[in-house]
């Protein structure tokens, strides 16, 4: 299975993302979505499960949860916008994959049996860091991430 990671569009959803994540049976949004618009053209793609980030406000906004724990091909992922609100026993509660944003950098780091996944920004280029997003490949109970640059 193959899982799009995408977080802190801010209204801005390029053709490069849009190309970087066809083909992908989910789509993640890690917040910081900017405008409803980016949610459907996702939607378009493939199933989406969105959480609100900090710059997400408006009523669809305040319709998205801000933390998600779901189960995708057997893998059991926790999703929240800001790194700093993810729970300390996620491992423990049988979590096998963390997505997170807001920070605007890619981030692949493996930790106590748990993966923390940044796909950075897909959005407006901040500072000198790069345009990305990310990509989970799930195979039985195997599971790799791998971040796309947009150029």
């Amino acid at each position: 299975m193959k899982i799009g990671l995408i977080s802190d569009t801010h209204g801005l959803l390029r053709p490069q993302a849009l190309a970087a994540l066809d083909g992908c049976e989910w789509i993640i949004h890690a917040g910081d979505i900017g405008t409803p618009e980016i949610l459907n053209a996702l939607r378009q793609l493939a199933p989406l499960t969105a959480v609100r980030g900090n710059n997400d406000h408006g009523d669809w906004a305040e319709a998205l949860p801000h933390e998600v724990e779901l189960e995708l091909g057997g893998l059991r992922l926790f999703v929240v916008h800001e790194p700093a609100h993810l729970p300390a026993d996620l491992a423990g509660r049988g979590i096998r994959v963390a997505v997170c944003g807001h920070s605007h950098k890619p981030l692949i780091e493996e930790k106590g049996g748990l993966l923390l996944v940044n796909p950075g920004s897909a959005g407006p280029r901040r500072f000198k860091l790069p345009v990305t997003v990310g990509l989970l490949h799930v195979e039985r109970d195997q599971v790799r991430a791998e971040v796309v640059g947009l150029g």
